[in-house]
């Protein structure tokens, strides 16, 4: 009959080297997650979320579903804590990111009192476009908010709340920058009239659509499939970009705001869209990195964000 070899776990503060606890007798088949678990016993304020757990001082954060026999640690493992600080869970950072440019362009939008001088004050624009602009803008967001809700599933990742606070400044702040510009009582409408309104709102549309589209099938792919595997196309046309972008809800969401940029012919909306490219040209990047290092027959055909190009 085999004996089992029981680990002995010693957490330091990653700062001061300071011992923290001593757990004894731990099963060598225990996650993370559950030494974890062991510890906020003895420090309840320390709750799983806003813990981090390294191997070296300045070493990279261990998973939660690592198993301590499978690290690289004899049976008296030394591990260094890292507190995240204040933790919320990513539906709320997603509600919270998301109702806020909802409603603050609605205020420019309604010109309440004290945004624009008291003369415009509860008026509204003779453009038909902002109207337009105001229809999009809040289907978009309020899209968002149902995704959140219905359709995104979470592990039970956080974010820190010092983050949180960053994220929701650039929603909301960039939100109320384009709305002021846009419902401005001196707005003036696109160049080219109604022809380039019209081919944006299609772009515009199409790219929420397909947007839409593939948060649908992400869903389904976690819901449905028992091994890992990597999105694609399905029957769905809007999900035939897979064919040559890793990341096509990236794609499709930059096509959002570029389309409202040219709708708007408004410069902070640009700004937004190319800011928003930046970073989501990022994200792609790493998610495309990741299938292709996972998946030995990912399609090397596809790029991370923009087909055949980046």
């Amino acid at each position: 009959m085999s004996r089992t070899t029981f680990f002995e776990v010693e957490i330091l503060d990653a700062k001061t080297k300071e011992q923290l606890c001593f757990l004894d007798k731990v099963e060598p088949h225990s996650t993370i997650g559950e030494i974890k678990s062991l510890f906020h016993k003895l420090y309840p304020h320390w709750y799983p979320a806003r813990q981090a757990l390294t191997l070296h001082p300045r070493g990279k954060s261990l998973r939660d579903d690592e198993v301590l026999q499978s690290l690289p640690v004899g049976t008296t493992a030394t591990m260094f804590f890292k507190d995240l600080g204040p933790q919320l869970g990513w539906t709320m950072v997603f509600l919270a990111e998301y109702l806020g440019p909802l409603l603050t362009y609605l205020l420019f939008y309604f010109r309440v009192p004290y945004i624009y001088s008291q003369g415009f004050a509860f008026t509204s624009s003779p453009h038909p476009v902002v109207t337009l602009a105001c229809a999009c803008h809040t289907c978009h967001y309020i899209k968002r908010l149902v995704e959140t809700i219905f359709v995104h599933r979470f592990s039970h990742g956080t974010m820190p709340l010092r983050t949180i606070v960053w994220n929701c400044a650039y929603y909301w702040g960039f939100s109320a920058w384009l709305a002021y510009y846009i419902n401005h009582p001196l707005y003036t409408p696109p160049s080219y009239g109604d022809q380039q309104i019209n081919y944006a709102l299609a772009v515009f549309v199409m790219c929420e659509l397909g947007n839409f589209s593939i948060h649908l099938t992400l869903n389904r792919l976690k819901n449905g499939a028992r091994n890992r595997t990597f999105p694609g196309p399905t029957k769905n046309p809007f999900t035939w970009l897979y064919f040559f972008v890793s990341c096509p809800n990236y794609t499709y969401e930059v096509g959002t705001w570029v389309g409202f940029s040219v709708m708007t012919q408004c410069v902070p909306v640009a700004l937004f869209a190319l800011l928003g490219f930046i970073q989501m040209t990022i994200w792609a990047k790493g998610k495309h990195k990741a299938y292709s290092r996972e998946f030995k027959d990912y399609p090397s055909l596809r790029m991370a964000i923009i087909p055949l190009i980046l």
